[in-house]
């Protein structure tokens, strides 16, 4: 039996990317630059514009992971097959007649099946930053971790570069800065995977992908399904953050409850005091007016 699951994840490991899941992987990204407001007028007024951002789109992680590695940002050019197959899914979806892609794209089935798909691609890509990084930093896990997540979900801070040079950017759609649920889950498998890499952890890596893998489809096409933004790191998030940040909230709120106790305590005996006057006061002139 134990010899039979070796097999099977031996295999799901060694499967290739080429062309089916990296097919899914253009489909998705594209789908979703098309989706982005004035996407479709840029296509039809400024096509090479167009072309250059969704070559970003779909190239964006690993641009990024040469960049942080000083190699050459350009190198994703010499792989002319992946070029012409994100190139023409990318003209299908904006310039099919009738936009029947785009359509048929738009389907729900289809949109699980390709998002399905892209996350077995993000395993990989993770995979294969981290083992690069080694290979120029021997143990070097900090930017293994690093180059892992800049491969797996680097295409966000390519594309809001080329955002920011348009003049377009805006900082609060920024998702590395708000951690969106992609930039965490992908910074989550770089740990693992980098752990694993230099024997931190005792599991094998085809089974850690096979197990990450199940977990990243399971979880996107759930979220898709229900229509959910809450993520499953939300509850662990929110503990973690009472246990190490929660302290100093609660000291502040004590010392303001204290500075309002102890206020309201001085405007006590400031109004007593009056009162107490005034009724001696009292006391004198009725003493006078008997005498």
């Amino acid at each position: 039996m134990d010899s039979a699951w070796d097999e099977l994840t031996l295999a799901f490991s060694r499967t290739s990317m080429f062309p089916f899941f990296d097919i899914a992987h253009y489909l998705v990204s594209l789908m979703a630059m098309r989706h982005q407001p004035g996407a479709e007028t840029v296509a039809w007024k400024n096509p090479l514009s167009s072309w250059f951002t969704a070559m970003l789109h779909c190239f964006g992680g690993g641009i990024l992971s040469c960049i942080l590695l000083a190699e050459p940002p350009l190198r994703f050019l010499a792989n002319h097959t992946n070029i012409l197959l994100a190139s023409s899914i990318w003209y299908i979806i904006f310039f099919c007649p009738c936009d029947l892609v785009f359509q048929g794209c738009s389907f729900l089935p289809v949109q699980l099946l390709a998002a399905g798909m892209k996350e077995v691609t993000r395993t990989w890509k993770i995979v294969g930053g981290v083992t690069h990084a080694n290979n120029y930093y021997k143990n070097g896990w900090i930017v293994m971790i690093a180059v892992g997540w800049a491969r797996g979900a680097g295409g966000s801070i390519v594309t809001k570069f080329e955002q920011l040079v348009k003049g377009s950017w805006k900082p609060e759609t920024e998702e590395w800065l708000k951690l969106s649920y992609p930039a965490k889950v992908t910074l989550l498998g770089s740990v693992i995977f980098t752990f694993q890499h230099i024997k931190y952890l005792s599991i094998s890596k085809h089974n850690l992908m096979f197990f990450y893998t199940i977990f990243l489809v399971t979880t996107k096409i759930t979220m898709m399904l229900t229509a959910t933004s809450a993520t499953p790191f939300a509850p662990l998030e929110d503990i973690l953050g009472r246990m190490l940040f929660g302290w100093q909230h609660r000291f502040l709120s004590c010392e303001k409850k204290s500075e309002i106790k102890s206020s309201f305590n001085g405007t006590d005996s400031s109004t007593s005091k009056p009162t107490a006057d005034t009724s001696e006061k009292v006391k004198k002139q009725h003493t006078k007016k008997t005498e």
